[in-house]
C-alpha cells in the first residue's frame, strides 16, 4: 500500500490524495462526494429525467466507496472514474433513455429544459430544435451518445471521456463526430458545434 498523501498547508488535496487517505479513514471519502455529487446528479438527470437520477447519482458513490482501494493514485482527478461509474450504471438505462427521447421529439414536453436539449442547444433556439435534437440522440447507437455527452455534459476532454469509458482518446474522437455528423444533420445546419470542438 502507498504511502498516505497529505495536501501542503493551504493546499487542497488532490481528489486521489482523498481517496488514498481513506483507505485508512473511511470517512474521508465524503470530501470526493461533496465535490462531485451535484455534477454527477446533473449528469444522471439529463440523461435519464428526475425519476432515476437520484438512484443512479447515490449508486455512483456506493460503487466508487466500494471500489476506492482499487482507484489509481497517479491520477489526481477523479471525475473521468466517477463518469465511468456513471455511464456503466446508465448503460442498464439505454432503453429507457432512448424511449424518453423519442417521447421527447413527439411532444417536446416541457420537461426537455432540464434535460440534453437546452444544453446542446444552447446557443440556439431551443423551441426549434427541442424536438429534432431528441429524435437524434434517440438515433444514434448508445457508444455514440455515451461519448458526446461525456463531452458535452460532463465538460471531460477525449482522453478523459475514454477512460471514463475504458477505451482508447482515437475511438472517442471517432465517436464524436460520427455523433455530430448525425445531429448536425438531423438540424439542418453544418457548424453548430464548431465552436468548441472539445466541449
Amino acid at each position: 500500500m502507498a504511502a498516505v498523501t497529505r495536501a501542503l498547508p493551504g493546499q487542497e488535496a488532490t481528489d486521489a490524495a482523498i481517496i488514498e487517505q481513506s483507505w485508512l479513514d473511511a470517512e474521508r471519502f465524503a470530501a470526493v462526494f461533496d465535490r462531485y455529487y451535484a455534477q454527477i446528479h446533473g449528469y444522471a438527470l439529463r440523461r435519464l429525467g428526475r425519476s432515476l437520477a437520484d438512484d443512479v447519482a447515490a449508486e455512483t458513490f456506493l460503487v466508487a466507496f466500494a471500489q476506492r482501494k482499487r482507484y489509481d493514485v497517479t491520477r489526481p482527478d477523479a471525475r473521468p472514474w466517477l463518469y465511468g461509474i456513471t455511464s456503466n450504471l446508465i448503460s442498464r438505462y439505454h432503453r429507457a433513455e432512448a424511449r424518453r427521447y423519442r417521447a421527447l421529439a413527439r411532444a417536446g414536453a416541457d420537461e426537455v429544459s432540464e434535460g440534453h436539449a437546452d444544453l446542446v442547444t444552447g446557443r440556439l433556439d431551443a423551441q426549434a430544435f427541442r424536438r429534432p435534437l431528441a429524435a437524434a440522440l434517440a438515433a444514434i447507437s448508445d457508444s455514440d451518445r455515451d461519448a458526446l455527452l461525456l463531452v458535452a455534459w460532463a465538460e471531460l476532454t477525449s482522453e478523459e471521456a475514454g477512460e471514463a469509458l475504458g477505451i482508447p482518446a482515437g475511438t472517442v474522437r471517432s465517436r464524436l463526430h460520427r455523433a455530430r455528423t448525425r445531429i448536425r444533420a438531423a438540424l439542418g445546419c453544418d457548424d453548430w458545434t464548431n465552436a468548441g470542438e472539445e466541449h
